[in-house]
């Protein structure tokens, strides 16, 4: 694989025993929510007839998704800044950075394709059964999973093929673009290129379309003469809103830009809310405003 170094070690969050040892509370704490929470809205939406509609089956997607992303940096995180599991191998180093990246495109696309949903729920309310199928819904999500798989496949073979000579030292608690490409000692130009050019395309790209998407919704609510009908048909998108506005904002700070120019502190930071605060919050953010959520959960309730 064209490296020097076999293994390299994460430093993590340098500070004292006990600043560590509460930063572990926190990451486990936030995990298990996350997992529970996530889960629980799976086990919810599967098992409630009414909840079965194209935008609880991409919230579901994303409920998936989220265990999944937080699963791959938080047990191996805590591990690191318990002192136990600070090394991390080449091989394993790149396959969690094409699994994060994978799953943050993944994100992307789905935040697009539920924004599109929202789009066609309030501008075409009356063709949007037949428009937004359980088939075209299933297509929509299983694209974004497997495009965002195949959008970070050359990026990571790209930076497998980067020349370690040393020091391996990597200032984080996971590996990322940035870690890797501040180690090496090779040209590092075309992956800081390719990091720039699948940014654009997966990033941006999704990005405007979800903009495009809301400037009609938006437009088609301020044409309601109901306020009460404005405020019901913002309140079906704002959920949504806030998770797109929270989303795009941390990533287009860490991977838009030309070159690995961001403090790789300031970088740890910003991923330790991309990676364990965020994927706690969307599905809260999309349920816990949600009527007909709400109602699913007294109902479950009330049964048990």
């Amino acid at each position: 694989n064209g490296t020097g170094v076999e293994e390299f070690i994460l430093l993590g969050f340098p500070g004292t025993w006990h600043f560590r040892l509460s930063l572990v509370v926190v990451f486990a704490l936030t995990y298990s929510l996350t997992v529970t929470g996530n889960a629980s809205i799976i086990v919810l939406v599967w098992t409630t007839k009414k909840l079965h509609t194209p935008m609880y089956f991409f919230i579901c997607n994303l409920s998936f998704l989220e265990i999944w992303y937080t699963t791959g940096v938080v047990p191996k995180a805590i591990g690191v800044m318990l002192g136990t599991s600070q090394t991390i191998s080449f091989n394993v180093c790149i396959f969690q950075l094409f699994f994060l990246l994978s799953l943050g495109s993944i994100e992307c696309f789905l935040l697009s394709v539920m924004a599109y949903d929202r789009y066609l729920a309030i501008c075409c309310p009356l063709r949007y059964s037949s428009i937004m199928s359980s088939v075209l819904s299933a297509r929509l999500a299983l694209s974004s999973w497997l495009g965002g798989f195949l959008a970070i496949s050359l990026l990571a073979f790209l930076t497998s093929r980067l020349t370690f000579c040393g020091p391996d030292v990597i200032n984080h608690f996971l590996c990322d673009i940035d870690s890797c490409l501040a180690l090496s000692c090779s040209d590092t130009w075309p992956v800081e290129l390719a990091t720039f050019l699948v940014s654009i395309i997966v990033v941006v790209a999704s990005c405007v379309v979800t903009l495009v998407s809301y400037m009609y919704i938006i437009s088609s609510i301020l044409r309601i003469k109901s306020a009460h009908g404005r405020k019901k048909a913002f309140s079906t998108c704002s959920a949504h809103l806030s998770v797109v506005t929270i989303w795009y904002g941390s990533t287009i700070f860490l991977y838009v830009k030309p070159s690995a120019q961001n403090s790789l502190d300031l970088n740890k930071l910003v991923n330790t809310f991309n990676t364990v605060v965020t994927p706690l919050l969307n599905p809260f953010i999309y349920t816990l405003r949600n009527k007909e959520v709400k109602q699913a959960l007294g109902q479950a309730f009330q049964k048990q």
